[in-house]
């Protein structure tokens, strides 16, 4: 699997891709979910509830276990995936298409701290050692 190079990535395997309207959408990455296996729910944060960088804010369940999601950057929750409540499995389809969650960035240099496409794929090699 490729790995986009038009988002970054945060160290506990979301990625973040700034949008053109001002918000940043945000998911798990492939490798997250193809180490969690068929995902049959998923937890969005709360619509309008304000993240720190790096707050739990939500969870994936599979049928094997379930994780935490972080917030990549601060901001303000601005819009949710519902459709992700009756087909969690998109994620599985295409992990980066199927976005969780957007948020209105309280601080948009957060992005710059993240990993962009080759650093994620050398933290995802390192751990696969």
């Amino acid at each position: 699997m490729t790995i986009p190079a038009d988002r970054k990535y945060s160290e506990t395997h979301q990625w973040a891709r700034a949008d053109g309207d001002g918000a940043v959408t945000i998911g798990i990455t492939h490798h997250a979910q193809e180490l969690l296996g068929d995902l049959v729910f998923v937890e969005s944060p709360v619509l309008g509830r304000n993240l720190k960088m790096g707050e739990q804010c939500g969870v994936v369940e599979s049928v094997k276990s379930a994780s935490d999601i972080y917030a990549p950057i601060s901001g303000e929750v601005s819009a949710v995936n519902g459709d992700l409540d009756t087909a969690p499995e998109r994620i599985n389809q295409d992990a980066y298409e199927a976005w969780i969650f957007k948020l209105k960035p309280a601080n948009r240099s957060e992005l710059a701290s993240l990993l962009d496409a080759e650093g994620y794929q050398k933290l995802v090699d390192a751990q696969a050692q």
